[in-house]
């Protein structure tokens, strides 16, 4: 069977025990008020003008303070939604405080009409506020808030001193007369709005706490349920009773929970700065994040810089207690060390990757010792010359059981230095600063090995990249170097241009001079002829006396093969020429300085290595090659003849002489050849 999914995940306070204990919470106040209404003889009437008005001011100085609280987390924070919750708290305690100063025998010795209907008008504007910052306000949306803060404000403050007069000064208007002795009929339908609105808000606020959860979005949610619930038992207009107790007891009780949540986050952080944080916008939070991760990022770096008391500098800004201090020097420390350490292996993998074929050593070290900077600080490397192995003014001496034990550090003013090791002999070494961690130790030893590692391969392949290129042709050794793999025996059959070429008149010329002489007129000529080739991207497969065959579009990929093979014939007729005289004058009685002469065919031909599994050579076999051999003994000195299908792979443009069809040996039919003088 499979297996079931878990469940998903969901914020402490909408589990479903606790969401079953939430919502009888606010259900059993509307049970009462249901019992208290179904029962006149329950639902009795009680007066007491001083605690009324005492009530009144008490719950309406919390619900200030609080409102001036979250509007300054607002101003702080730059937050519209902040603001409208304030708002929220601000509406209602405004004329909540005058429906007090409207208690009978305080001001007006019977009371006014605004003393009835004054709360109900309050709570309805604060329903309004209340459902504006449920909304998921965006940018521009939110600053044109923030932007008409001044004149949201001064419009409600200038609404309730209107009505305050209005409700306060005897015969002023029909609110300052006494109250009615019967419902106002239209103030019950006349609160639907407001309940709506509180009820939106309510499941907006909800999303929103699913999505974020906070127990002050919580404690909010619960107030403007409660404010709702106020207003329904506002509704009943029975002055003095039970019931008309209930909206003033649910009224404090909205407000005093969100007093009471801020109070129990305050004790928990240790300070105001980020009660309401939770309660802000969405890009506001996102803000916030930043601010914390740009702090975060200061206090790693001053740490990582030695820097004391990191954390006291930003108590300010976020306003942290003592404890809260130190718990962030604490974590600062731990998060530096954990970057320091993840740096330094990052550091060891990229000087790991630098060890590539064919780096020169001194790029090699320059290149790993500036990333090595990076990680651990002011590193050096000595390398062991004329038998000493020192570092500045530092010498060092690693011997015996010590250069054994290359994890064993010598110790020397601040500074610990390992030994750099070739085949297990001493080749350098590398001075790190100590660290602060017990793992910086076993880094450094382990950089240092790396970096043998790096300088032995560096050594190693500059050794075989001095022999091959020596011995063979560049692509060979560049493919063999990375795939030794490509030296097994075998082959494959491609289409390629042949080169052969071998020096007129060097049997006579070599048997009037010293063998010497014959040695050094080969390289010259070779040293001329060589570079020709490999520019063109041919690759020398032998070299058989004073003759040598080059293939080009092997091993090595070409396009245009048979041009390149062509180019480099031409120049190599043009060198030989020019060494020829400049040696004139080593010729000996009547024999002529030797000269080259080319022989070049396109076509298939078998490429790969042939041998044996003891000694292997890479080359060419086939038709192809063989005619180029052909074409090559029919030259005159200082030409280059071609066969028909390199001439057709030249295009327009070639300079030609035609040879006519030739009988050459090996072939039972006649070739076409042609002279080749000039290339476009």
């Amino acid at each position: 069977m499979p297996s079931a999914e878990p469940a998903p995940y969901l914020p402490p306070a909408t589990q479903p025990v606790r969401g079953a204990v939430w919502a009888i919470h606010l259900v059993l106040p509307m049970l009462g008020l249901w019992l208290l209404l179904a029962n006149d003889s329950v639902n009795i009437p009680w007066q007491h003008n001083p605690s009324h008005f005492w009530l009144i001011v008490a719950v309406a100085g919390i619900n200030v303070a609080l409102g001036l609280m979250i509007s300054e987390a607002s101003r702080r924070r730059r937050d519209a939604r902040l603001f409208l919750v304030s708002m929220v708290f601000l509406s209602s305690a405004g004329f909540f405080f005058m429906h007090g100063l409207a208690t009978p025998m305080i001001i007006l010795h019977t009371g006014s009409l605004g003393f009835d209907i004054g709360q109900q008008v309050g709570l309805s504007a604060a329903a309004a506020f209340a459902f504006a910052s449920a909304l998921p306000l965006g940018e521009q949306a939110a600053a044109r808030v923030l932007g008409a803060q001044q004149v949201i404000r001064a419009a409600l403050v200038g609404f309730m001193v209107v009505w305050g007069v209005a409700s306060l000064v005897p015969g002023l208007t029909a609110l300052s007369e006494p109250p009615s002795l019967t419902p106002v009929p239209w103030l019950a339908w006349g609160s639907i709005p407001g309940l709506l609105l509180y009820a939106a808000a309510s499941v907006m606020m909800f999303l929103i706490h699913r999505r974020r959860p906070s127990a002050m979005l919580i404690s909010l949610i619960t107030a403007y349920a409660l404010l709702a619930e106020s207003m329904v038992a506002g509704m009943s207009q029975l002055n003095w009773h039970l019931s008309w107790w209930e909206w003033h007891l649910l009224l404090t009780l909205a407000f005093v929970f969100v007093a009471y949540s801020a109070y129990l986050q305050f004790r928990r952080e240790g300070s105001s700065a980020g009660l309401f944080d939770s309660v802000t916008l969405a890009a506001t939070v996102r803000r916030i994040r930043q601010d914390y991760d740009r702090a975060l990022e200061e206090l790693v770096e001053a740490v990582r810089r030695g820097e004391p008391l990191a954390a006291t500098r930003l108590s300010g800004k976020f306003r942290l207690n003592e404890s809260q201090v130190a718990v962030l020097d604490r974590a600062g420390a731990a998060l530096a060390n954990e970057r320091e350490l993840s740096a330094r292996l990052a550091a060891l993998v990229d000087v790991s990757a630098r060890t590539k074929v064919g780096l020169p050593e001194d790029e090699l070290l320059a290149s790993s010792l500036e990333r090595v900077r990076q990680a651990y600080g002011d590193v050096k490397i000595g390398l062991v010359a004329d038998g000493r192995t020192q570092v500045g003014s530092r010498e060092y001496a690693f011997t015996g059981d010590l250069l054994a034990r290359a994890g064993e550090p010598i110790r020397r003013d601040h500074r610990l230095a390992f030994p750099l090791t070739v085949k297990g002999r001493l080749a350098g070494v590398l001075e790190v600063p100590i660290g602060r961690t017990n793992q910086d130790e076993a880094l450094a030893a382990t950089l240092a090995g790396q970096l043998s590692l790096s300088l032995e391969n560096a050594r190693l392949y500059r050794e075989l990249h001095t022999l091959f290129h020596q011995y063979m042709s560049p692509d060979v050794a560049h493919a063999l170097l990375a795939d030794p793999a490509q030296a097994a025996l075998g082959g494959e059959l491609r289409e390629l241009t042949a080169l052969f070429a071998d020096l007129k008149g060097f049997t006579t010329f070599s048997e009037k001079v010293t063998p010497g002489e014959i040695v050094e007129m080969l390289n010259r000529y070779h040293t001329a002829a060589v570079p020709c080739i490999l520019d063109n991207g041919g690759t020398i497969v032998q070299f058989v006396g004073d003759a040598l065959l080059a293939l080009f579009n092997a091993p090595a990929a070409q396009e245009d093969h048979a041009r390149a093979a062509c180019r480099a014939a031409l120049a190599m007729q043009q060198a030989a020429a020019e060494v020829a005289e400049e040696m004139a004058w080593k010729r000996v009685d009547d024999v002529p300085w030797p000269t080259f002469r080319v022989g070049i065919n396109t076509g298939p031909a078998l490429v790969g290595n042939i041998g044996s599994p003891e000694l292997r050579g890479f080359n060419a076999m086939g038709d192809c090659v063989n005619v180029a051999a052909r074409l090559e003994g029919v030259a005159e000195p200082g030409t280059v003849v071609i066969g028909e299908t390199t001439l057709k792979q030249l295009g327009e443009g070639a300079t030609v002489s035609p040879l006519g069809r030739l009988s050459l040996k090996g072939k039972e039919e006649l070739v076409a050849a042609y002279v080749l003088t000039s290339l476009p």
